[in-house]
């Protein structure tokens, strides 16, 4: 099981315990090729004494895979993982598969299908899980198959095999699918059924069944009748060797779903570009017509994805684990988000005392053990991951030997791994295709699990000591290894035939997997996303630092839609995605069949809510997108604590700075001088993360900028642009909101975004003149010299108005006159607060007259943002993302532009804040 989270001690505990029951190391054989790359190498036989891939029993497996995919490289940490890992000897099948809408579970007689919609809230409320059970079973007649194996897959579907030697089926199934496609020789189609179907459609080859009050369709080719008798349907399939079924979103949907019945999904890819702030994605599916010419398919987008795409839906839905999933019909869709920056430190800022700084990182960089012992994988990365934070704080004091020490220290640790034959080294495993590093830890071996989470450390790291080194990051030298960790845990090719493309990202889901052999009942799982967003983000300065801008593309991709991914299935930032029985507000675990407030080793809430915030880096940017979730999630740790954090409170201290630098400066100021760091953790770099964001303003993820490498930073009326550049020559960076960076080479630049001389601390915003405040009484201004109060919200009433306005309230500037900024966009920042009350949310409409004839040319309705039910201030920012926009923008002569507030949903009254820099909106002109 992935469990990865002890401290040392604990993880020795966990070995022997495992020895003491059978399932310690395998014998090896002795003997070991040296496969060298670059100035490293790695071995391609395991460590004597050392463990593969087993089974729970212990005894050593083999992917279970037929011939056709014998020698394609597996992907070995997917949602459909148990097809081709066999964990548990008696089951030569599979465990519960989640593909959602529907979940799987292959058996001897075919492919289990459900349709799960009611979740049940287990664990005395911890869990929630919409668990597979079966509807009805999908085979042929007298299928008696001894195993499945998986036959083929592409980036989000799967092809089960099973074969009796009479009989073969195979079953395409995905992710987003309402479809099953098989193809079977040897019997006739059969369907299985939980419960007598009640039949709702009958047109001889197209039946429409009702079970477990779930509506199926079944197609079977052309000529060919179904026919029921009990709980059994089946087919006849004549010369043809093909059929499929559908779950339907009413019955009424049958004849949409009939039209794409024989339109076969034979494959699916993903492919993405990252540029100018923004990473868009398209998600595209293959198909086959068995009949007819037709092509394309339907598909069930998560909200993750429905969220960021502006391809039409239909009107149809489906419930899901994830919240509910929105129906597209075609062959492809695509995704567009902000990207994500990426910082390899925060910037240097006067929010730290130099002296105390200086104290902690000589505390750390000459500690008799900068590696507190670590020998395994994951906690030697840990280690290397809180060196590598020092190095740049060392460089902002002007401490250079000292972070050239550190420096040192990283490479020494690295290039032992990155050297076969010693006590710690990478080993190859030709079966499986993956890399291994011995001493492994937490199943990392045994299970496959966990490879993105331990190796991001040294990529991380490894993209640190580039920055300062490049030629040691050269392929020739060391860069070679770094590169061949990339490949085992997120391959961007599909052509390599040593890794599997990906290995644990999954596409569709838009987030990890940590299981290698998915071998539960709920599924496959993740704990810790962020340290999955670790390797994205390690992958954006590594491919920066190297000028390998293909690894730093995939980097701002990965981060961009774990990002999101994190936001809704992690933290449910919009309160649209947990049950309303689960009655928490995070999760500290996601399964395929929902999600678990625990952890694999502890119950402690206060390691439940940093499990998805550690390691804090300059990748850990993105959270702060959510700060009304950073606040709920802080709240409920309270409760659940009954009171502050103890352990892990400089992670938790770091995560409240992102939304709330001062308060959690307070909380520092008064806990800093008796806790013990994080394991991952530094007083350092804590004390520098906390000050310098007390100093700069918490990041604003409303500013993107041109460069992944950059990020924007408010106080109060102030904003700060900060941003590194690796290249050798200077580099001025351009920010979404218009300002504008000069970056000397080889470092890090902060300013006021005026396109000027790099200045180290915070400037005001960009001027007034398209900036306007709010005032009581329905005024937009230019004005600054307002007194803060508040205009409220009228209650939405229990209804939602998602789009519409209800009760708004309105503000307009008049007799405008300017011009239009080139890729410039509206901005806003509002503060809002619902007080005490739940389930409250406001919207924003912005609307553009150009030409003042009382005609809006342009008109933008942005993401409702749900507010929190803890009394103070939230900010409501652009950042929730566009919901709809009509007409265009152009130049204003005369014209109008109008903001429109209101309550999108909820049941009370809420504050809308006036008067203040602190609720203002920013027009795209000049």
């Amino acid at each position: 099981m992935p469990i990865h989270r002890r401290r040392p001690a604990a993880a020795f505990m966990l070995a022997a315990a495992l020895a003491a029951i059978g399932l310690g190391p395998a014998a090896s054989p002795a003997a070991a090729a040296t496969v060298p790359v670059g100035s490293g190498s790695y071995s391609d036989t395991r460590p004597a004494g050392t463990a593969g891939p087993q089974n729970q029993e212990g005894a050593p497996v083999a992917p279970k895979v037929t011939a056709a995919a014998a020698d394609k490289p597996l992907p070995t940490n997917d949602w459909w993982s148990s097809l081709a890992f066999q964990r548990y000897a008696g089951n030569p099948y599979s465990e519960a598969m989640y593909g959602h809408p529907l979940t799987y579970k292959a058996v001897s007689g075919g492919l289990e299908v459900g349709y799960p919609t009611t979740p049940a809230v287990v664990g005395n409320g911890r869990q929630y899980e919409y668990a597979h059970k079966r509807d009805l079973t999908l085979g042929l007649a007298g299928l008696n198959s001894p195993d499945a194996k998986a036959d083929s897959w592409s980036d989000w579907t799967v092809t089960p095999y099973w074969s009796d030697g009479s009989r073969t089926l195979r079953t395409t199934i995905g992710h987003g699918s309402p479809f099953v496609y098989a193809q079977g020789t040897g019997g006739a189609a059969r369907i299985s059924t939980a419960s007598a179907p009640a039949v709702f459609a009958d047109d001889g080859n197209v039946l429409g069944v009702t079970v477990g009050g779930h509506h199926y369709a079944l197609f079977a080719p052309s000529g060919s009748d179904w026919s029921v008798s009990g709980d059994t349907i089946s087919a006849g399939l004549g010369a043809k060797d093909y059929f499929s079924i559908a779950v339907l979103p009413s019955t009424d949907a049958l004849a949409a779903y009939r039209k794409y019945a024989y339109t076969f999904v034979t494959g699916s890819k993903v492919t993405w570009r990252s540029t100018g702030g923004s990473v868009s994605a398209t998600y595209a599916v293959t198909t086959v017509a068995k009949e007819g010419s037709g092509s394309g398919t339907l598909q069930a987008l998560y909200r993750h994805q429905w969220l960021h795409s502006s391809d039409p839906l239909t009107p149809y839905t489906y419930v899901s684990p994830r919240g509910a999933m929105k129906v597209r019909e075609g062959s492809s869709f695509t995704t567009t988000q902000k990207t994500s920056g990426v910082l390899p430190a925060l910037p240097k800022s006067d929010g730290v005392d130099k002296a105390r700084l200086k104290a902690y990182v000589d505390e750390a960089a000459n500690a008799a053990d900068p590696f507190s012992g670590a020998r395994d994988t994951y906690w030697t990365g840990k280690a290397l991951g809180r060196l590598a934070q020092l190095v740049p704080i060392a460089e902002q004091l002007g401490e250079n030997a000292t972070r050239d020490k550190l420096i040192g220290l990283i490479k020494g640790r690295l290039q032992e791994w990155f050297t076969a034959g010693g006590d710690s080294e990478f080993s190859y495993d030709r079966n499986w295709k993956t890399l291994t590093g011995y001493p492994a830890s937490y199943g990392s071996d045994t299970e496959l699990n966990d490879h993105h989470f331990h190796y991001s450390y040294y990529v991380y790291a490894a993209a640190v000591v580039a920055q300062y080194d490049p030629a040691w990051a050269a392929d020739s030298a060391w860069g070679g290894m770094v590169k061949t960790l990339v490949k085992d845990a997120a391959n961007p090719s599909r052509t390599d035939s040593s890794f599997p493309f990906l290995r644990g990202f999954d596409v569709y889901a838009g987030h990890s997997w940590a299981s290698g052999h998915q071998g539960f009942a709920a599924g496959n799982n993740q704990e810790s996303s962020s340290e999955s967003v670790n390797l994205s983000a390690g992958l954006v300065l590594w491919g920066s630092a190297t000028g390998d801008d293909s690894l730093r593309d995939l980097g701002s991709y990965l981060l961009a839609t774990e990002s999101e991914a994190i936001a809704q299935y992690w933290f449910d930032v919009d309160e649209q995605v947990f049950p309303a029985g689960f009655g928490h507000d995070t999760a500290g675990m996601v399964w395929g069949s929902g999600v678990a407030y625990s952890t694999w080793w502890t119950a402690n809430p206060e390691e439940i809510h940093g499990i998805n915030v550690l390691p804090v880096t300059g990748g850990s940017l993105h959270l702060a997108r959510e700060k009304a979730a950073i606040r709920r999630n802080l709240a409920e740790l309270e409760r659940e604590n009954g009171g502050p954090a103890v352990e892990w409170r400089d992670i938790l201290w770091e995560f409240q700075a992102l939304a709330d630098p001062d308060k959690a400066k307070t909380a520092w100021d008064a806990g800093s001088s008796g806790y013990t760091p994080e394991e991952g953790e530094s007083k350092a770099h804590t004390y520098h993360w906390i000050g310098t964001l007390a100093a700069l303003g918490a990041p604003d993820a409303s500013v993107t900028a041109d460069l992944p490498t950059a990020a924007a930073f408010t106080k109060g009326a102030k904003r700060t642009y900060a941003a590194h550049n690796y290249t050798t020559s200077a580099r001025t960076v351009t920010f979404s909101d218009g300002g504008k960076l000069t970056v000397p080479p080889r470092s890090t630049a902060t300013s006021d975004g005026t396109g000027g001389d790099p200045d180290p601390g915070p400037d005001p915003e960009p001027p007034t003149g398209d900036t306007f405040q709010l005032r009581t009484g329905g005024k937009l201004t230019t004005a600054t010299d307002g007194t803060a109060g508040s205009d409220t919200l009228a209650s939405a009433g229990g209804a939602t108005h998602d789009g519409t306005p209800h009760e708004a309230r309105t503000y307009e500037a008049r007799q405008l006159t300017g011009t239009l900024k080139p890729g410039a966009e509206t901005a806003f920042r509002l503060q809002v607060d619902a007080g005490t009350t739940v389930g409250l949310g406001q919207q924003a409409r912005v609307s553009y007259d150009l030409t003042g004839d009382g005609t809006f040319d342009r008109v933008e309705t942005f993401r409702y943002f749900a507010t929190d039910p803890v009394t103070g201030w939230e900010e409501y920012t652009r950042a929730r993302g566009v919901r709809s926009a009509t007409g265009a923008l152009g130049d204003l002569k005369g014209g109008t532009v109008r903001l429109e507030v209101w309550s999108t949903i909820g049941n009370g009254p809420s504050q809308l804040q006036v008067g203040s820099d602190r609720s203002v909106l920013v027009i795209p002109f000049v």
